[in-house]
């Protein structure tokens, strides 16, 4: 996905490998996307859904799955745009800003940003979410998927990608999503999703970790850290507000 005209990106961006993306086979990403499509997707089968920087398509597939049939996105990788259309996906090959700049006022229902918002900076994002408020129908829905700045891990996924731009927390995401019009929103922990054996003993292993890094916040701050959000990554999704004031 190429955004801007720096000259680092684009350089960067020519030789940008899938690998490097985290695009992995579509079974493995599976149970999370299925979470993230039922969090974020509770809308009629027949409403429109944009994915940003949708890649080879996975979250497009599982949309699919579910019954969704009016699902598109839009990425600026040949490579991974040609694997989206080989599985039979509406994808278009573009810049994901000048795309959603020139996108028809009030049509979506729901937009994705899936690990997009950290590849720009931070008057880059709040054009992308102006412009997704834009798009948006009235009382439509935003969903996306950031690097966590709060996780003790937090500088492993802000660095792993000399594309990444920032990292956000649930304050940084409200700060952005008010300041381009949304509700303040609701975020998400990513934690394990149980689908076997193995993952949900992970899922265990997981809540016990959670409890000491909530004993070590309470140590620091007071605070009982049951709001908190302590993985890698987060999920956010807010709302445009039902009154139409734009359209």
């Amino acid at each position: 996905m190429i955004v801007g005209d720096v000259e680092y990106r684009v350089r960067l961006y020519r030789n940008y490998r899938p690998e490097v993306q985290g695009t992995i086979v579509l079974a493995a990403r599976a149970p999370y996307l299925r979470r993230l499509a039922a969090i974020g997707t509770a809308v009629e089968e027949e409403a429109v859904i944009v994915d940003l920087g949708c890649g080879d398509g996975s979250l497009l597939q599982i949309l699919a799955e579910r019954g969704y049939e009016n699902v598109s996105g839009v990425d600026a990788s040949p490579s991974q745009v040609a694997l989206a259309r080989d599985a039979g996906l509406s994808v278009q090959e573009a810049n994901v800003l000048d795309w959603l700049h020139e996108a028809p006022d009030a049509w979506a229902h729901v937009i994705v940003a899936f690990d997009v918002l950290e590849h720009f900076t931070k008057s880059e994002s709040l054009q992308l979410l102006d412009d997704a408020h834009r798009v948006l129908r009235p009382g439509g829905t935003l969903v996306v998927h950031v690097p966590n700045a709060s996780s003790i891990f937090s500088a492993r996924v802000r660095y792993a990608d000399c594309t990444h731009e920032q990292a956000f927390t649930r304050e940084s995401l409200t700060q952005l999503f008010r300041a381009a019009g949304f509700a303040a929103g609701k975020c998400y922990e990513d934690t394990p999703v149980v689908h076997g054996f193995w993952s949900a003993c992970r899922w265990i292993l997981w809540k016990c970790a959670r409890g000491l890094l909530r004993f070590y916040w309470a140590i620091e701050t007071g605070d009982s850290g049951s709001e908190a959000i302590f993985s890698q990554n987060l999920l956010a999704v807010t709302r445009r507000n039902e009154r139409a004031e734009n359209v």
